[in-house]
């Protein structure tokens, strides 16, 4: 296994990495809408959030030889889910490659964050 960390995206906020490479797949931690420069949540809508989110996720994808298109599954939290319509229309923009994913509704999310969303992915780079 192969730790990931970049400081484009958050640090890990407890006894976790960003993302972990295991026989060429990609594993990340749920990415909640933490700005990496200010450490602080970034956006109080929905869609200034899912923005950020998918930042992150950029972040460490690139950092783990990975991208959006190589994405397998995905695993998605709303605090509300009225927020679907408008956080399922950032998301798309992002998951072109429609890969498979669960959209759940919690009671609440890390420092009341609207959203959480976390990847499994394909890394290109054959080393891993």
């Amino acid at each position: 296994m192969i730790k990931i960390s970049t400081d484009r995206a958050p640090a890990a906020i407890g006894p976790y990495s960003q993302a972990i490479v295991s026989h060429g797949m990609v594993y990340t931690s749920g990415q909640i809408a933490i700005d990496p420069a200010t450490n602080t949540v970034k956006g109080t809508t929905i869609e200034e959030q899912t923005k950020q989110i998918m930042k992150n996720i950029q972040a460490i994808l690139e950092e783990a030889s990975s991208s959006f298109d190589l994405a397998v599954k995905t695993t998605c939290f709303l605090a509300d889910m009225n927020d679907f319509a408008a956080f399922n229309e950032i998301y798309g923009r992002y998951f072109t490659s429609v890969p498979a994913r669960s959209c759940v509704a919690v009671k609440t999310l890390p420092k009341g964050v609207l959203a959480e969303v976390e990847v499994i992915a394909e890394t290109a780079d054959y080393s891993y």
